[in-house]
């Protein structure tokens, strides 16, 4: 069964929501394109959990997760986009998956330049995404099209908790 809720983006399916709510402070997500090992990757995570988004693209998905997600403004790093590895050229689409995943977060985090995609090479990625809480797979066709997200905290005002300057 699968029932809708107010407010709420309908592509948040209940397992979708039970790994965001699951993740505490510091946790990391992978939401991955359709040729990633996804299954794979979901086993060496710390929930072991892989959750299929049918139907929608990496932009979409991180529209979603990224309504309800706080992340990590006290880290160096918290959002990571997969990149080619040494010697072999990030592809045209490549570079449009990645432009369109960080205008999504900009739409949900602000355009302060606070979370910028930061490349990581393709070989440490797959490493980085089997530390992941959980692995988050969307149909997204384009290559490279991968992120790893970390979980900030949800403040008093409901908002991504930011350091103060």
């Amino acid at each position: 069964a699968m029932g809708l809720l107010k407010g709420m983006d309908p592509i948040l399916s209940a397992d979708l929501l039970h790994v965001l709510r699951s993740m505490g402070h510091g946790d990391k997500l992978c939401v991955c394109d359709c040729n990633f090992p996804a299954k794979e990757v979901a086993t060496h995570t710390t929930s072991g959990k892989l959750v299929e988004l049918i139907g929608v693209d990496l932009p979409r998905a991180l529209d979603a997760i990224c309504s309800v997600l706080p992340l990590d403004f006290f880290v160096e790093t918290p959002a990571q986009h997969m990149a080619a590895q040494m010697g072999v050229s990030m592809p045209e689409l490549g570079h449009e998956v990645i432009a369109d995943a960080q205008n999504a977060l900009t739409r949900h985090c602000g355009s302060d330049a606070a979370i910028l995609l930061k490349p990581l090479e393709r070989f440490s990625f797959y490493a980085e995404a089997r530390t992941c809480f959980a692995v988050v797979q969307t149909m997204e066709r384009r290559p490279y099209g991968n992120v790893i997200l970390v979980k900030g905290v949800v403040g008093p005002d409901g908002k991504d908790l930011r350091p103060v300057s």
